[in-house]
């Protein structure tokens, strides 16, 4: 397919709105905000090239934060993303399964800054695991794409349905179900059936901090930090595992595993509140005491264009 129109969505330009009120500083100390300060101007910087980028291409763009985006996104042969993981996520829930996305990370972790400041902060910067450019290699990524050079790969996600309704949200990193409260107990079963319905698990009766499901692209993300396993990016699997159980006793290898593609894990509720977050802080559904939740990776892939892709673009320029 030809790209003629791209929809550039754009990470805030300025990110830290609280570095000053009324023109005094909130930051206090001097490393710190010459640090936030410099995340600023290095991503306001990756903007600017990418828009000179695109004014050069026999391309039709148009900028959008992604704070203003509130409704899907169609009529547009590609989606850009400037800054990180976070807004390539961020975009991915207005994105069907017909329009390619690649991201930029405008603002790459410097490993010397991080040595050098280790002792006074955490100095990392933006996380890019998603996207396949930097303002170093932008224009040659998109000269790729433009001209046919390279597809985008199908990156798995989570379908779900609440009480036999689907949700229409879905997420391409994880899902959390959780008591809305941190420290509340969660109280829930789940157990793994094939799509036609035939049980491949025992029922799981769990009261822990609640349950945590990943795609392969989420395997890097909190599940990794929780103890899991990083999955094959094009993977269909879906990952699970159980935080923070009570006295899981015999149950305890059932806590973490993975579920495949035919297959389906359905999960309910015995707490009084509860709350389905998808994609971290992204979206989230409540539930309630007896509620039945389905998960699957059924929903619509998302087309992204990953670094892995282009390895023969950085060793060529």
């Amino acid at each position: 397919m030809a790209i003629r129109k791209l929809l550039l969505l754009l990470k805030p330009i300025d990110p830290y709105p609280f570095l000053q009120t009324e023109g005094v500083s909130l930051i206090k100390n001097p490393q710190v905000l010459q640090y936030l300060e410099s995340r600023c101007k290095v991503h306001k910087n990756a903007i600017n090239m990418c828009k000179e980028i695109l004014n050069k291409k026999p391309v039709e763009w148009k900028p959008v934060s992604r704070n203003d985006l509130s409704k899907p996104i169609h009529d547009v042969d590609m989606v850009i993303t400037v800054g990180g993981d976070g807004t390539l996520l961020h975009a991915s829930h207005f994105i069907d399964d017909s329009v390619p996305v690649l991201g930029v990370n405008s603002d790459p972790t410097q490993a010397h800054e991080v040595e050098e400041l280790s002792d006074q902060f955490d100095a990392s910067r933006s996380t890019g695991h998603l996207c396949a450019a930097t303002v170093e290699n932008f224009e040659q990524v998109l000269d790729e794409i433009l001209f046919g050079r390279v597809a985008p790969s199908e990156i798995s996600r989570i379908s779900l349905k609440l009480n036999s309704e689907p949700l229409l949200s879905h997420a391409l990193n994880d899902i959390l179900i959780a008591h809305p409260c941190p420290a509340a107990v969660s109280r829930f079963s789940f157990k793994v059936k094939n799509k036609d319905g035939e049980i491949r698990s025992k029922t799981v009766n769990s009261r822990s901090s609640g349950l945590r499901v990943c795609t392969a692209a989420g395997s890097t993300a909190a599940m990794r930090s929780a103890g899991g396993f990083v999955m094959p990016m094009l993977s269909r699997d879906l990952q699970f595992m159980v935080r923070e159980p009570i006295c899981p006793g015999s149950t305890a290898s059932q806590m973490h595993s993975a579920f495949k593609p035919d297959q389906s894990m359905d999960v309910n509720w015995y707490s009084d509140h509860g709350a389905i977050y998808i994609d971290g802080c992204h979206v989230r559904y409540n539930v309630q005491l007896g509620d039945a939740i389905e998960i699957s990776s059924d929903a619509p892939v998302l087309k992204v264009f990953l670094p892995q892709g282009f390895a023969q673009v950085r060793s060529k320029y």
